[in-house]
This record gives C-alpha cells, sequence and structure tokens, in this order.
C-alpha cells in the first residue's frame, strides 16, 4: 500500500492512502476535503490544548496537597479539602472536554465521508454521461 505524507496548512502531517490520494487529486472536491481536515485538526488541537490547561492546573493542585500534606499543619490539612474538591471538579472538567471532542470530531468523520460519497457519486455520474 503506498501511503503519501502531506503537509497541511497548520504545519501538522497525515499520511494519505491511495484512494484518500486520488480524491484530494480531482480539483473539485479537495477544497472541501481540506476545509474538512483543518477543521479536524483545529478542533483536536483546541481541545487538547483546553484539556492540557487544566491538566496542569490539577498538576499544581496536586503539588500543594502533598506539600500541605507533608507539612501535617492541621490548616494546612484542611485546606486540602478544598484543593481536592477543585481537582475532581478538574477532572470532571477534562472528562467533558474529552467527551465534546470525540463528538465534534466523529461528525467531522462522518461530514467528510458524506462529501467523499458525494463526490464518488458526482464522477459515476459524469462517467455515465454518453459524450455528443
Amino acid at each position: 500500500m503506498d501511503d503519501t505524507v502531506i503537509a497541511a496548512k497548520s504545519g501538522n502531517k497525515r499520511r494519505l492512502n491511495g484512494a484518500e490520494e486520488a480524491a484530494s487529486d480531482d480539483g473539485e472536491g479537495g477544497e472541501t476535503e481540506e476545509q474538512c481536515d483543518e477543521e479536524a485538526w483545529e478542533t483536536l488541537g483546541r481541545g487538547f490544548r483546553l484539556a492540557q490547561s487544566v491538566l496542569d492546573q490539577n498538576r499544581a493542585l496536586i503539588q500543594q496537597v502533598n506539600d500541605n500534606h507533608r507539612s501535617r499543619a492541621s490548616e494546612n490539612l484542611a485546606k486540602n479539602v478544598g484543593l481536592i474538591r477543585e481537582i475532581n471538579g478538574n477532572i470532571s472538567k477534562v472528562l467533558s472536554i474529552y467527551s465534546d471532542l470525540s463528538v465534534n470530531f466523529s461528525s467531522i468523520v462522518h461530514q467528510r465521508r458524506r462529501i467523499t460519497s458525494e463526490n464518488n457519486d458526482d464522477d459515476k455520474v459524469e462517467e455515465k454521461k454518453p459524450e455528443n
């Protein structure tokens, strides 16, 4: 199987299989497919950056909880209750972000498949038209 590496406008690389490569070379549907790819990469990037931001925040909170626990001071241990609640809330945020990412990415993939299918159907209709 011959795979070709392409670079999207965002600078990310991905592999195209032979069928995708042929579909992207047809000129008409390629632009729509490229927009779909760009949208997919932007959606994934935005979601992963948001999730990473929340996870980084949790890392700092966990470090603070550990420091408070090591100090064994009653005030610091009492602060851990609120910090742990915040960590749990952040975990719920990350779960929600990944869930939204999954739904959005799935929608983009289905849209891409529909566009590709429509382009293939159009090509078949053009092939069946008799020449004048």
